[in-house]
């Protein structure tokens, strides 16, 4: 026994693939091991992509992106010889009719081949941007109109990309028919019919191979029906992937439009971490870099300004702000032609997935030992019977034929039941609808994968703002002239705006409203609105209010040059031909308090003047900083700088300070309770965030993630720790404050590396992308979040919220703990079924089930049980244990234990019931037959309810929540009545008395009293103390266990 569970563990380590990133040594290794015992291959990797179609699909990309690259590079390389290459050779484009009837003056296919071979001198042909702008008739201060959107989608062309047709139901009916072992009873059923006719006649020799083909039909109907069904919830959730809101300029007002939505003409809004959502052309920004490595596959980060104006769908924002005009859309562009291959393949398989088609096909070869040692003993007592009967083994018939056939028949579908192959699919369908649940409740799951291992998550890593707070940002508290005030209310603003002089006023507004990365707009019902982040948000709506109080307004100003906030920098600055300095250049400064006090060495008091910032000046400001940061306001700064000729920010210090704003951004509702459900889970929450430390300390605090014997720790002290340190440091860190993106991405990594922990982190801005990739889950925020760290991310948070990821983890564990039940029920009918055929076999000669009634077994525990057992919802019970560990084995002692009692007892009652039933329920031998099969049945439907709890003895707590599971049970119990009273003739059936039935019920139901008795018996936990790190015990098993 030890030899085969030796041999059975090495065996199943080919089956272990990591969750994200697998080799495709690792994939080839587990599809080599499953070999060809596979009843259904098509529908059996389905789910799994095809490597082969992949690696084809991935040089097509490559040479895609080299043709591309080449593109690039020799035009810009060597565009003087293009141009003159050219000259002879002038390509003539053709106007449409319907383009000129609609008054534009220029061919989508001009428009498109001009930025996408970088035809520099075909833009100056048409007079640049303005004068493209002129011929697709549209205003780039304005943009396009909204009611001409339809029209120039007809003539240019949408922004959608050609894919796949969708799988139809045929489809999946074909490959459900694609059944090896169900072809095989099909041909035994026709020649069955063929010679029932012959030695029986019509209709009597037809039922028993009408019966089976009608059965098989059943199954391949219900199970086409259910993959069909799964597909169309994939289907829903590709599309809500693909769902990018991009900012436009249309009909003079700055709003969002989907990207498919976006016409030619359309003026676009780009700005960090944006996907360019077409081709087209630049016409004002600053610091613009895009980076194009999705597109050409090269690295190299390229700058765009007024003297390459190209930008093509696809790319990424790297840096800066700029509108773009679109000029191409759709399959037009480059991104198009690329988007063709990038979904071929298929997803990465999950490793849960992997694991069951190891343990499938484990089960599947014992199954076949069986199928052949049944086939084996029915034939050998079948010639023993016939060598001493008159003729002996010379003279055959008709019927002998036909009861070798049916054994054979009987054979095969005992591999038809023992081969599990709904087991790897039961976790696509529990994935699919946890998936189709997460976002009903604002979380996208991009990767199938994430969805499980979040379930083991046993350390979080999460931002601070927007997740943990509401992101909706007001000026609390204003420090100015060595003055706080509190401008949250009337009576606090009057007092600052009646302590500052007009002068000081002016500069403040300069500032607030030129150095910022936001916008203040005016939407089409005259309301002023501010686009951009909420911390910019927060203090250009301080900014208007001090307007509105002093009657002062902010003067425009040319910006002349634009350094975007830098996270590394923790600062943005801005150069302005300032009015208030006589149209000299000035330069302002925003960022991390800190950063920014350090660079002043001058400030600004309420009369306009500027002062000296002495120590003892720089110590208030610094103790102000400290007490807005104590109230868990977050502290920005504000500065400036004259500067002497030139547009260059400047780099030192010698700025004056004009003020010091604290921001309210208060804590979600839900979260300190969110923050108490993840530690009694076993999930420890770590805050990781650029704020001041006692900003984050504060916070920490409220909502429950900073306790007693925790450690806050900022990133700078952080990364200056050696290997050794960080190792007993970083279990006690709940708080990292002003820390990088590489902090965050160096800490993942450790506690991955270090501690085996399976981590999930938040992020929501391009340099997190590291981090997100890098963890185990990366979860990115959908309001914040940019396009890229989007990309990046596994799941997305669609309200931002840390009580949606509470949930993305609830259902993960739901995933993990419903395909443990499965698996549970299913090895128990497998065990049963294959050991009672057997036994029959060989004491009687014959097997007690018909194949029309193995077939309803296989149908009730496959399809049928995953529906059943693998849709049920999660409850607030499983967060209340520790998380699964990276090793644990699947399939627990806890399940064997349930899975060997159940298989015992029902063991037990069937022999009793095959050798001495007809003695003790007086009964013939087709009532016999019937009553076994009936009892077989509710068994396992009671087996079915048990298996809702593995350790739980309250089987029937919540069974309603689940309207799928009881409408399968009573499905199931009413479809056994109408087999047994109904479908006598086909499926080899007798009445039953209402005693019989009784019985049979009876007996059935016992199984949850067994199940009760099972779950009194102790099993060891097979976890170790030292993998709970995190100071959370393991939850004892038993009775009173979850």
């Amino acid at each position: 026994m030890s030899y085969l569970r030796k041999r059975s563990m090495e065996f199943l380590k080919s089956f272990e693939v990591p969750a994200k990133n697998p080799s495709e040594e690792a994939q080839r290794r587990w599809r080599e091991a499953v070999g060809t015992l596979v009843k259904n291959r098509r529908r059996r990797f389905r789910m799994v992509p095809d490597l082969d179609k992949r690696s084809q699909a991935e040089n097509e990309r490559r040479k895609t992106q080299e043709k591309l690259r080449i593109a690039l590079f020799v035009q810009k390389a060597a565009l003087q010889f293009i141009d003159a290459a050219r000259r002879t050779e002038q390509r003539t484009y053709v106007l449409p009719e319907i383009a000129r009837r609609c008054g534009f003056s220029i061919s989508a296919e001009e428009l498109a081949t001009i930025v996408r071979r970088h035809d520099s001198k075909g833009l100056r042909l048409h007079s640049g941007v303005e004068g493209i702008a002129r011929k697709v008739s549209v205003s780039l201060t304005d943009g396009v109109k909204s009611d001409d959107t339809g029209l120039r989608a007809e003539v240019y062309g949408a922004n959608h990309y050609t894919e796949k047709p969708p799988r139809t139901f045929w489809m999946y009916l074909w490959d459900a028919s694609q059944d090896m072992t169900l072809m095989l009873l099909a041909f035994c059923a026709a020649i069955s019919i063929a010679i029932g006719l012959a030695t029986e006649g019509w209709p009597t020799g037809m039922y028993d191979g009408v019966g089976i083909m009608l059965t098989i039909f059943l199954v391949i109907m219900i199970t086409a029906a259910s993959d069909y069904k799964q597909s169309l919830q994939f289907r829903d959730l590709d599309t809500e992937k693909k769902k990018i809101d991009v900012q436009v300029t249309r009909d003079g007002y700055r709003q969002k439009v989907s990207i498919h939505d976006i016409v030619v003409g359309d003026i676009v809004h780009l700005s960090i971490g944006d996907q360019v959502p077409a081709d087209g052309l630049f016409i004002d920004g600053y610091s613009f870099v895009i980076d194009e490595s999705s597109l050409s596959g090269e690295s190299e980060p390229v700058h765009v300004s007024t003297a390459n104006r190209f930008l093509l769908g696809g790319t990424k924002v790297q840096d800066g702000s700029a509108r773009m005009l679109v000029t191409a859309v759709g399959m037009r562009t480059e991104w198009g032609d690329l988007m063709e291959t990038l979904s071929q393949g298929g997803e990465d398989e999950t490793p849960l997935q992997v694991k069951l088609n190891g343990v499938a096909t484990i089960i599947g070869k014992i199954g076949l030992a069986f199928a052949v040692l049944t086939f084996a003993v029915l034939m050998a007592r079948f010639l023993l019977g016939k060598a001493n009967a008159p003729g002996g083994l010379l003279r055959w018939r008709m019927e002998d034929a036909l009861s070798v056939l049916n054994f054979f028949a009987v054979a095969v579908t005992i591999i038809v039941v023992a081969v599990p192959e709904g087991l790897p699919l039961a976790v696509t369908l529990s994935l699919a609808f946890a998936m189709k649940k997460l976002m009903q409740e604002r979380a996208l799951v991009r990767h199938l994968s994430a969805c499980e291992t979040m379930g083991s998550a046993s350390c979080i890593c999460t931002d601070k703002t927007g997740t943990l707070t509401t992101n909706h940002m007001v000026v609390e508290k204003f420090w100015a002239s060595g003055a706080t005030q509190t401008v949250s209310t009337a009576k606090g603003f009057d007092q600052l705006a009646a302590s500052v002089s007009a002068t000081f006023s002016k500069v403040l507004l300069e500032g607030v409203f030129h150095c910022s990365g936001s916008e203040v707009v005016r939407a089409k019902d005259g309301k002023t609105t501010v686009m951009g982040t909420p911390t910019e948000t927060a203090i250009l709506e301080f900014g208007l209010a001090v307007e509105k109080r002093t009657n002062i307004e902010h003067a425009g100003a040319q910006k002349l040059k634009v350094e975007p906030f830098n996270s590394v920098k923790k600062t943005m600055a801005v150069v302005v031909a300032s009015p208030n300095a006589a149209g000299r250049p000035r330069a302002f400064l925003k960022g991390a308090s800190e950063v920014v006090l350090r660079r002043c060495s001058l400030v600004l008091d309420g009369s306009g003047n500027v002062e000296k910032l002495t120590e003892a000046k720089a110590k208030r400001v610094s103790s102000a900083i400290d007490a807005f940061a104590c109230e868990a306001l977050r502290t920005l700064c504000l500065a400036y700088q004259d500067v002497d000729g030139g547009s260059d920010i400047p780099s030192g210090d010698g700025y004056t300070l004009i003020a010091v704003f604290g921001i309210k951004d208060p804590l979600r509702p839900g979260v300190r309770e969110a923050v108490k459900t993840c530690h009694a889970a076993g999930i420890n929450v770590r805050m990781v965030t650029g704020d001041n430390i006692n900003t984050a300390k504060a916070i920490a605090r409220e909502c429950g993630i900073l306790t007693e014997d925790g450690v806050a720790i900022e990133g700078p002290e952080f990364r200056q720790k050696n290997p050794d340190e960080m190792r007993e440091l970083i279990p006690k860190i709940q708080v990292m404050a002003r820390s990088l993106p590489l902090d965050k991405h160096t800490l993942v990594t450790n506690l991955r590396a270090m501690f085996d922990e399976v981590v999930a982190v938040t992020g929501d801005g391009t340099n997190d992308a590291p981090a997100l990739h890098e963890a185990d889950i990366g979860l990115a925020m959908g309001i914040a979040g940019t396009e890229v760290a989007k990309e990046n991310a596994d799941v997305i948070i669609m309200d931002d919220n840390f009580s949606t990821i509470i949930n993305v983890a609830k259902w993960g564990r739901s995933v993990y703990i419903n395909i443990q039940k499965f698996v549970q029920f299913q090895l128990t009918v497998n065990v049963v079924a294959l050991m009672v055929n057997f036994i029959s076999a060989s004491f009687t000669g014959s097997a007690p089930l018909t194949i029309v009634q193995l077939l309803w077994v296989n149908l009730i525990m496959d399809t049928l049980g995953a529906l059943a057992l693998a849709m049920e919802p999660p409850n607030d019970a499983m967060m209340q244990r520790p998380p699964v560990g990276r090793g644990d084995n699947f399939i627990t002692k806890v399940m064997w234990r349930n899975i060997i009692g159940q298989s015992i007892y029902q063991l037990f009652v069937l022999g009793v019931l095959l050798l001495r039933g007809k003695r003790l329920l007086q009964m013939d031998d087709g009532q016999l037959n019937t009553f076994v099969f009936n009892t077989f049945v509710f068994c396992q439907v009671f087996n079915e309810v048990n298996s809702r709890e593995m350790e739980k003895i309250n089987v029937f707590s919540g069974i309603f929540s689940s309207w799928i599971f009881s409408a399968v049970v009573g499905a199931t119990a009413a479809f056994q009545v109408i087999i047994v009273e109904l479908l006598g003739t086909f499926a080899g059936t007798v009445h039953l008395s209402g005693r019989l039935w009784l019985v049979s019920v009876l007996v059935g139901s016992v199984s949850l009293v067994i199940g009760a008795i099972l779950k009194c018996i102790p099993v060891a936990s097979s976890s170790r103390p030292s993998d709970h790190r995190d100071g959370y015990q393991p939850i004892p098993t038993g009775p009173n266990a979850v």
